[in-house]
């Protein structure tokens, strides 16, 4: 690359070209002889496009607890990654670039991760080889990568699960317990926009990675040198398996004891639901599922193929009002009571009810998330299940983040609440000590009980899991998987949809009630985004002056307590110490809070604002009044973050 590293140098001399974005780009083109990666860097090279080059190659795609997230299509796409083209609009290769999401990454982490389970096969004591489950949405090189991934498991010694079409993050989940692998793979970014992909990695109780595990994978993930391996011989290989049908079923008929009352649709005369999956793999199993059930439902008929560039949504997040708006539409002109949304890889649901004007108003993921809380505690109250010889042995289990309001519930209750740090694989790392502390004779078969076995044996001798769930539209009822679980998020809220109904009301008007009954609370969820290697700096610049200089007085009021998760030890509710993390709380004296913590999968800063009134009084009035008071928080927060960045 001799005449292009002239232009790259004299880049760097001039300021465009980051030198450590030089040495990237000199490490990649020296291992490789692609001409696509050469090519794609000449041709931005030369046509002197080093914002693109910064942001492909500023840093090295940094594999953490929750894999690999970033662009598989460039902002600029070159015309080496447009080749022939794909299906679906698609470039016919990845975006080049050590921190873009392509083979060469997916290369690098599926080597590590596989040198871990195969260590830890080992030292478990574990005859034949580790498996590994590998499952996939619907974006762009999705299925590209999943076969990849199995392709480079197996010739590395492990045996490959690979899904034969699109599937579900939660799913995965539980294929993983269901094969009774070491680990799994999902190629998704999850609610990001089309141009991202991802690589979420799992352990074998079928959870994201947590320590002891996290770091040992990162580390071997962070220290393979190259995308390049020689592979075993072929006596030492593992085999690739397409599984498919088999796991369906299975997950199918665990989903349908999510339904705690199934004969309340008999007593919901009408209801009706809109339900669509954005383009993504929820549409696989949700409407087999409501079907069975007997739900009465219909789908968005232009959203229901997959399609990775989400062509009728300007980002595929059930978040966000503009992705429900064709879900919204049919709800209303067809007069149904719900709407439901998943995101591509259906770990997220968004939501929406009709009013009693028919328009439909959307709920907020802690909205949805207290509506799920109380309905699942009072019916396990109400049905006996859960009752006072032993509610001590129950839990509902939520994020720092997550409403005060499920607090409120589950104390109502007389049920535990723990708080985890944000990331469902926290919740699924609760549900692995709750199956670890089961006796040692009934852990051996207890994934192979019904839904009812494993209930009551938590219940004499272990932790029973209620309900877990993140104010991001992440939500789990049961612990079969140990993911947030878009498919039985939809039953359940389906579900509480029609005991709404047998008791004359909407969710609205039911949500209502438990404001009454225990106090309005409000969240403002906000943030700020900083794209690009400038804009890292800046959400690097804001976090930590939130620690060196924490704020004293913000909108008038007197700052009463600051807690820093980053610097300062914790320990939750069952005495287990928290992990440090990059956030903090904020508690002034008039009751209102916030949070500051950065994405770990998005280039923004994220700010969690609170507001609450006491129960009873007039409702519609504290609304007013709390709103007000959290649009002036967030009014002098951003004045404040302006003075932080200088």
């Amino acid at each position: 690359m001799s005449d292009i590293s002239t232009v790259l140098s004299a880049a760097v001399s001039s300021g465009d070209l980051l030198a450590d974005s030089l040495a990237n780009i000199t490490e990649l083109l020296a291992s490789t002889d692609c001409p696509v990666t050469h090519g794609s860097v000449r041709e931005l090279a030369e046509s002197g496009n080093w914002n693109e080059l910064n942001d492909r190659f500023y840093k090295k795609l940094a594999f953490g607890t929750g894999g690999l997230r970033s662009r598989t299509v460039g902002k600029t796409v070159t015309s080496f990654e447009q080749g022939a083209g794909a299906p679906l609009d698609r470039p016919e290769h990845p975006a080049v670039g050590t921190n873009s999401m392509n083979f060469y990454n997916i290369s690098k982490a599926t080597q590590g991760m596989v040198q871990y389970l195969k260590k830890h096969h080992v030292a478990e004591g574990r005859e034949g080889l580790p498996g590994l489950a590998i499952a996939h949405d619907s974006r762009h090189f999705s299925r590209d990568f999943a076969e990849y991934a199995a392709k480079i498991a197996a010739e590395n010694g492990c045996d490959a699960y690979l899904f034969d079409d699109i599937r579900s993050t939660p799913e995965l989940s539980f294929a993983v317990r269901h094969f009774g692998a070491t680990g799994g793979i999902m190629l998704t970014a999850s609610h990001n926009p089309s141009h991202d992909n991802g690589f979420k990695a799992y352990f074998e109780d079928g959870a994201q990675i947590v320590e002891p595990h996290a770091s040992g994978i990162v580390e071997l993930v962070r220290a393979t040198a190259s995308d390049q391996y020689q592979p075993l011989p072929e006596a030492d290989q593992g085999q690739v398996h397409i599984v498919g049908e088999e796991v369906d079923q299975a997950y199918l008929a665990r989903l349908k004891d999510v339904m705690l009352q199934p004969d309340i649709l008999s007593k919901a005369e009408g209801l009706k639901i809109v339900f669509t999956n954005l383009h993504g793999t929820g549409g696989f199993l949700v409407p087999t599922i409501l079907k069975d059930l007997g739900f009465d439902f219909s789908t968005v008929a232009e959203q229901d193929e997959p399609d990775g560039r989400f062509p009728t949504v300007p980002s595929p997040n059930p978040e966000n009002a503009s992705a429900l708006q064709m879900a919204i539409d049919q709800a209303e002109s067809t007069g149904a009571d719900l709407i439901i949304g998943t995101d591509p890889d259906c770990d997220r649901m968004g939501a929406g009810v009709a009013d009693e004007n028919g328009k439909i108003q959307l709920l907020t993921g802690n909205q949805i998330g207290s509506l799920m809380a109380y309905y699942r505690c009072k019916t396990f109250n109400d049905l006996g299940i859960v009752n006072d010889t032993n509610r001590q042995r129950a839990v509902l289990v939520k994020t720092f983040v997550t409403t005060e309001l499920q607090r409120a519930i589950a104390n109502h209750y007389g049920i535990p609440i723990v708080d985890t740090l944000t990331g469902f694989k926290y919740i699924g790392g609760k549900l692995r000590k709750y199956e670890e502390s089961l006796p040692a004779g009934i852990r051996a078969t207890y994934g192979d009980l019904s839904a009812p076995e494993q209930r009551d044996i938590q219940l004499e001798h272990g932790t029973f899991f209620v309900f877990g769930g993140e104010e991001s539209y992440g939500y789990l009822g049961a612990d079969f998987v140990r993911d947030k679980d878009g498919n039985g998020s939809v039953i359940i809220l389906a579900e509480l949809a029609a005991y709404a109904k047998s008791q004359g009301k909407n969710l609205l008007q039911l949500l209502d009630d438990i404001y009454t009954q225990f106090g309005y609370f409000l969240e403002q969820g906000k943030a700020k985004v900083f794209e690009g290697a400038d804009g890292a700096a800046k959400i690097a610049k804001l976090a930590e002056s939130y620690g060196t200089n924490p704020p004293t007085e913000i909108d008038g009021t007197v700052v009463t307590s600051v807690r820093n998760f980053a610097t300062e030890t914790f320990t939750d509710e069952e005495g287990d110490e928290i992990p440090k993390e990059k956030m903090l709380f904020v508690d002034l004296a008039d009751g209102r809070r916030f949070a500051v913590r950065p994405s770990g999968t998005e280039p923004k800063i994220k700010y969690y604002l609170y507001g609450k009134s006491a129960p009873g009084g007039d409702l519609a009035a504290n609304k007013a009044a709390v709103a007000e008071s959290l649009d002036g928080l967030w009014a002098a927060l951003e004045a404040d973050i302006e003075v932080r960045l200088g």
